[in-house]
């Protein structure tokens, strides 16, 4: 990656990975756009372009005018979003995705955009999930995720695109708050530990789902897009996780540092069922030995770290 075009910027991924590859490659070697313009580091600290990525013609133009190598394709509705808008899901996210694939096949530009263990569905292996098995997911953005794997693979096979992807588990930030995921309870958890030492949860008692520290899903990107394409068996996308949790494994990890912090239950019976339809804990060994990722925070590293990022917040 030398020249970078980054979509959904300003996103919870996307703000805070325009910041670590503009200090990796250069700041004006970022170019990151948004459908929206605010007052940000994104915005400030470098190029940007706003960009509705279902106009095809202006990102091929932003692409082009900017001599970008690289396509880094964020932009996209999330899960419970997606669940409330499932036609509006299903024309952003696949309608962006073909554009920027479009623009990498005619511009000659390596690709990255991220799947989600939302790929997955309720007759998915629940446990060590590999690498490769069934995917039948029952939501929107799930249905949307395995459509873009499947795409992103055919323009490698058929067109010769450097396309390359991971399936996210619920990422875990203290920049950026989260979106519309289904996982966004293990972002809440901390804000409101600060703020309030307590937390109602929308997900049950019990409902694990994978997760990751920001920081380790940022390299995590870096690293495959910097790996050596002989050694990738699997482009599109490689399961990655650093943990599996429940809510009470989260408020458990914060009463180590806050042993009144009390954890009540209010459960969502859409994003429940969402949570429950995706896998407890993902197998990552096929990324581990084609492109060596490894997850440097676990549970315990990250809250100490995630509290007391918020309380300087």
């Amino acid at each position: 990656m030398k020249k970078i075009l980054l979509t959904g910027a300003l996103g919870q991924i996307g703000s805070e990975l325009t910041a670590k590859l503009r200090s990796v490659y250069g700041s004006d070697n970022v170019i990151a756009t948004d459908i929206r313009e605010t007052d940000s580091h994104v915005v400030h600290n470098g190029p940007f372009e706003k960009l509705d990525v279902t106009d095809a013609e202006k990102m091929f133009d932003i692409a082009k005018k900017n001599n970008v190598d690289t396509i880094i394709h964020l932009a996209a509705l999330l899960s419970a979003t997606a669940e409330k808008k499932p036609l509006l899901a299903w024309n952003l996210n696949m309608g962006g995705l073909v554009n920027a694939l479009e623009t990498a096949r005619e511009l000659d530009c390596q690709f990255f955009t991220p799947s989600s263990i939302g790929a997955f569905g309720p007759s998915t292996p629940k446990n060590s999930t590999p690498q490769d098995t069934i995917m039948r997911p029952t939501t929107m953005y799930g249905v949307n995720k395995v459509s873009g794997e499947l795409l992103s693979d055919y323009y490698f096979q058929k067109f010769g695109v450097d396309t390359r992807g991971l399936r996210f588990p619920g990422l875990i930030s203290y920049e950026t708050m989260p979106g519309g995921g289904t996982t966004d309870y293990a972002v809440e958890i901390y804000y409101e530990a600060i703020k309030n030492n307590a937390y109602t949860s929308y997900i049950g008692e019990g409902t694990h789902m994978d997760m990751m520290y920001m920081p380790d899903a940022l390299q995590a990107i870096i690293d495959l897009m910097e790996a050596d394409p002989s050694k990738l068996d699997h482009r599109n996308s490689f399961n990655v996780s650093a943990m599996s949790i429940a809510p009470e494994d989260a408020a458990a990890a914060i009463r180590v540092h806050q042993p009144d912090f009390k954890l009540d239950y209010d459960v969502d019976p859409v994003r429940q069922a969402i949570a429950e339809s995706w896998p407890d804990a993902i197998d990552s060994s096929a990324a581990k030995a084609e492109w060596g990722f490894k997850a440097n925070f676990d549970l315990a590293k990250m809250t100490a770290d995630m509290l007391d990022k918020l309380k300087t917040k």
